[in-house]
């Protein structure tokens, strides 16, 4: 059976990725169906972002918020100053519904979507047919329609967590602790980092963390690495509430801007280096959505400009340069990632919270990663170099864009990278020591310039006017100068 195009905009998936796009599309006016297998259901996974990402209205769906964020590369703890927050799914996914009400929700699977005129005709393996002029595949990380494509292969983040009670914390009461290289449970082929919530009185989320590997620890071996690291640290869990394993691919490039939309996780909006992607999805919806509608009510291809929307040139630029972190961070060795954070965090606020915002100009990005390998031990520099050498293209468009004067706004997706600010939650009062903690280590002005840059350098260290075929031949002179002394 083939329905009329009752309908302006069909959505395939029901995530939050899919839901933001149908309320940013009712919120334009257009008339939207949902195909997804089965009704509203609060999502499954823990979704945690920076409190500043959230667009106002997602704010309020926090179930926590920390403002005592840290990380640990080494003994101490290095805060971050930076509001983080816990999603509470089930109010999530009301929030989301009631944007997106006026739309029809329809329970099936889509089998495939062809062109029919100026209509797309979506089959269904109920055997009915729908038809919409704009048509979005929102479907996550396999998406029905159009499958990404993973240079190398698909890297995945993998993580097994676990919601429980403690008789022992087991990471600092009152804190998110963001990333934890510490390894008292020992050394492992595929380094893994401690991923901590606490939740108030003795509840805890603790998830061990690969960030990004290929191939990724299965859910077996995080299950035994956690275990192994509470047993070590003296803090077995009691009674466990609930579980969560985790897979998704890291490194999908821009997709191509033809047919129906890809969005959200379908659509490699997952963050290459951070594996965030929700917040990214919410905040971009409203941009594409009122793209799709200017084109179809001047009689234009809303694909053609919800493509442009989502993905414009400078976007793809930032993409690959991001591909290229990721291949650095798959080529250092498992005792090189402890130093490689400590030296990120390290970084100017600014600048590493610049570097996980998915909407930071690609010249930026290059830069940052310059100034990162600078300030790198020596054993973590030459697989990194080596990394950049293996991919000259991505390493060459990495230089020409870091020598770029870009403006801080890249394309629609961002917004200034927020300042870090104190804030409160009635549930998490901030202690004295807390209200009076200053992170010297993060506002330090750098005044080191880079390697080889001479005259007119700017903030960060890189030469506007260098040639970019000495750049190239410097790093290849670097790379043989490292490897002769690590003989």
């Amino acid at each position: 059976m083939i329905l009329p195009a009752d309908t302006h905009a069909l959505i395939i998936g029901g995530g939050p990725a899919a839901l933001a796009m149908t309320g940013a599309l009712r919120g334009e006016g257009l008339s939207v169906r949902v195909i997804t297998p089965h009704a509203p259901t609060a999502f499954p996974a823990t979704y945690g972002a920076w409190l500043d990402d959230l667009p106002g209205w997602a704010r309020s769906c926090a179930a926590h918020v920390w403002t005592d964020v840290r990380v640990y590369t080494g003994p101490e703890p290095t805060p971050l100053l930076r509001p983080y927050a816990l999603l509470d799914n089930a109010r999530l996914l009301r929030a989301l519904l009631a944007r997106a009400s006026g739309s029809v929700w329809t329970c099936d699977h889509v089998l495939g979507a062809q062109p029919a005129g100026a209509l797309w005709a979506v089959t269904t393996r109920s055997g009915v047919t729908y038809r919409a002029a704009f048509l979005v595949d929102a479907s996550g990380h396999h998406p029905v329609l159009q499958p990404p494509v993973h240079p190398g292969g698909a890297a995945l983040q993998t993580a097994y967590g676990l919601t429980a009670r403690f008789e022992r914390p087991p990471s600092p009461p009152g804190a998110m602790v963001w990333m934890d290289h510490r390894a008292p449970h020992g050394p492992h082929p595929h380094p893994t980092f401690l991923y901590a919530m606490h939740l108030g009185g003795d509840r805890y989320f603790v998830e061990e963390t690969s960030l990004i590997a290929r191939p990724a620890p299965t859910r077996s071996d995080l299950r035994g690495r956690l275990h192994a690291r509470l047993r070590a640290q003296g803090t077995p869990p009691g009674e466990i509430l609930a579980e969560e394993w985790v897979s998704f691919p890291m490194n999908a490039a821009a997709p191509a801007a033809h047919g129906p939309l890809a969005f959200g996780a379908a659509g490699g909006m997952v963050h290459p280096i951070s594996g965030f992607q929700v917040t990214a999805a919410l905040r971009a919806a409203p941009l594409v959505a009122r793209a799709a509608a200017a084109a179809l009510a001047g009689g234009d291809d809303p694909h053609r400009a919800a493509w442009a929307a989502l993905w414009p040139a400078p976007r793809r630029a930032e993409r690959d340069v991001h591909l290229l972190g990721v291949q650095a961070l798959l080529t250092l060795p498992p005792e090189a990632l402890s130093p490689f954070f400590q030296a990120f965090f390290a970084l100017p606020a600014e600048q590493w919270r610049a570097f996980l915002d998915p909407g930071t100009p690609a010249g930026t990005l290059a830069r940052i990663m310059l100034r990162l390998f600078v300030a790198l031990p020596a054993r973590a520099r030459l697989p990194l170099t080596r990394a950049a050498l293996a991919r000259p293209r991505s390493s060459v468009t990495a230089l020409r864009a870091a020598m770029k004067v870009t403006s801080r706004v890249s394309h629609p997706l961002h917004g200034a990278v927020p300042q870090a600010e104190r804030m409160t939650h009635p549930d998490l009062p901030l202690d004295d020591d807390t209200r009076d903690h200053e992170d010297t280590s993060q506002t330090e002005p750098v005044t080191e310039g880079m390697q080889g840059s001479t005259g007119s350098t700017d903030a960060n260290g890189l030469d506007p006017n260098a040639d970019l075929g000495e750049k190239v031949e410097e790093l290849r002179e670097n790379l043989r100068a490292m490897t002769r002394t690590d003989r």
